[in-house]
């Protein structure tokens, strides 16, 4: 069973390059943008065509197995993590990056077995650099080792979170509370890179030493959480318990010592309720 998880590995490096292609030549083009909750909460005819390439691509090889893809859920598709072998797709992960074309912009491929990540890949396109990981095998980007930082002093670290598409001036609020609570510690610096997956990659490189976020979907962190992990770091629920990836929300740090402290000051402020939760970018 190693060797076909293998096979789906390397086909998924392959298809996200190839996806990663498509992106590249569409910042060249006119890029038609729809919206879909809100006039912030962006998609592209790109976002579906790298959808629908990477489901297909799969569907020829392994015929059998499930998918969770962003569009396909936007369209009416359930979102459903079974046992049953699944790939987990956002085909652009920072489709407003990619709309203004902020050098962010990412394809993400998660592989998850027994509800359990098996392998992770997230291709910043525009960086070229290819982050893969394989359960208990180490995480990489572009074939370099990636280790998280050591640092474990949260007065000496950058943090990395988003704002999501909700404008409504209570979550906002709420939003900004927890930054304020953080930027307060005092910490170094709070990054944004407008991409869930390039966030955890960040984590993972040792670049960030935690990120945090709530309102994003499995298929934004499903990928990266894998990938954070295998460099050595943890994940953790924003309350402070074990991740569930379709929870919305997630704290992924260098330690736990770092994700602790990040736990004590995002939650400090209260949660908004899971149907008012911002949806990810």
């Amino acid at each position: 069973m190693a060797d076909l998880w293998q096979k789906a590995m390397d086909h998924a490096v392959t298809i996200a390059r190839r996806a990663g292609e498509v992106v590249r030549e569409a910042l060249c083009d006119d890029r038609k943008v729809m919206t879909k909750s809100s006039s912030v909460d962006l998609v592209t005819q790109t976002d579906q065509k790298v959808e629908q390439l990477i489901i297909q691509s799969v569907k020829e090889k392994f015929p059998t197995h499930r998918f969770i893809g962003e569009e396909s859920v936007a369209a009416g598709e359930a979102c459903d993590l079974t046992d049953t072998p699944t790939w987990i797709i956002d085909p652009i992960d920072g489709t407003t990056n990619f709309v203004h074309a902020f050098p962010f912009v990412a394809v993400s491929i998660g592989f998850s077995v027994n509800k359990q990540m098996e392998f992770g890949v997230v291709y910043s396109c525009l960086e070229d650099k290819m982050f893969t990981a394989r359960r208990g095998k180490g995480a990489f980007c572009n074939g370099e080792p990636l280790q998280v930082s050591d640092q474990q002093d949260i007065n000496q670290s950058i943090i990395a979170t988003e704002f999501g598409f909700h404008r409504d001036p209570e979550t906002v609020d709420k939003i900004f509370s927890s930054l304020r609570n953080i930027l307060c510690i005092p910490v170094h610096g709070v990054r944004s890179a407008g991409s869930a997956a390039i966030n955890m990659c960040l984590v993972a490189s040792g670049c960030v030493d935690a990120y945090y976020e709530i309102g994003i979907h499995i298929w934004d962190i499903a990928a990266g959480s894998l990938i954070v992990s295998e460099a050595g770091g943890v994940l953790m629920d924003v309350e402070g318990g074990v991740v569930d990836l379709l929870s919305r929300r997630i704290v992924a740090a260098n330690s736990r010592t770092i994700a602790e402290r990040v736990v004590k000051e995002i939650s400090s402020f209260g949660l908004p309720r899971d149907d008012a939760l911002p949806p990810s970018q």
